[in-house]
């Protein structure tokens, strides 16, 4: 069964570029049956969105800043995620911002047993990212839609902007991972491991680093071992994982 998705937009924290990719990267986790964007569209800051709006079917919301320094659009998308919720349409949501404002309201729906997925840049602060199942930054689709394929020079995470270096601190932590769900010879299911990964650091994603996958990420790691064994259930292999 399919998962249904509610995605909402806040307009006045989100750049309009690369809406495509993250619409994209979306559709991974769900169908996005519900996709509102928030703001004063009478502002000139977001006439860019109006053609991608368009593009991708996303319903603007108009909403008048009535007070000077009170941010109106935070509250009507909060208004309108509970109200969401409560029509029992959707299985999950996706909070695209990058503002704090929306922790409480994805610490909320999660208590509801929603699924909350959020996406916004790295300046995103700790607060909202650790209130959402996963967090996705924009800078990952800005790098994945960039062409690639005649710059031969680049080796794989070593050039592209944004980046994130595989510190002593990421592989204690990916150490740690498989201690906690490895059997009795030290040997993890790479799944779980990546499972329980997101659990503890929902913005842990192997692309931050210049990997599109788990398994190269932690196979450029020494502290680690891999090893594929074969599936009775399928023609793909099983992947496992251990500390050195």
């Amino acid at each position: 069964m399919e998962t249904n998705l509610a995605v909402l937009i806040d307009g006045d924290n989100i750049p309009s570029a690369h809406v495509k990719e993250m619409m994209e990267e979306i559709a991974k986790y769900g169908n996005p049956t519900i996709k509102r964007i928030y703001g004063d569209w009478t502002k000139p800051h977001l006439s860019k969105w109006k053609n991608v709006l368009l593009e991708n079917a996303i319903h603007p919301i108009q909403q008048y800043g009535y007070t000077q320094g009170k941010n109106a659009t935070d509250s009507a998308m909060i208004i309108d995620a509970m109200d969401i919720l409560y029509s029992n349409k959707v299985d999950g949501f996706c909070l695209v911002s990058s503002d704090s404002d929306f922790t409480r309201l994805a610490t909320r729906l999660r208590e509801a047993s929603m699924k909350v997925i959020g996406i916004g840049e790295k300046k995103t602060p700790d607060p909202f990212i650790v209130a959402c199942d996963k967090f996705i930054y924009i800078e990952i689709l800005k790098d994945q839609s960039k062409p690639v394929e005649n710059d031969k020079s680049k080796t794989k995470g070593s050039s592209k902007p944004n980046l994130d270096k595989i510190t002593p601190k990421v592989i204690r932590l990916i150490a740690h991972t498989i201690s906690d769900v490895a059997d009795e010879d030290g040997w993890a299911f790479l799944g779980d491991v990546g499972s329980l990964l997101q659990k503890k650091q929902p913005n842990f994603d192997s692309r931050n680093y210049g990997f599109q996958k788990l398994t190269p990420m932690i196979n450029s790691i020494d502290k680690f071992e891999i090893e594929s064994r074969e599936n009775a259930n399928s023609k793909f292999k099983l992947i496992y994982v251990r500390n050195k």
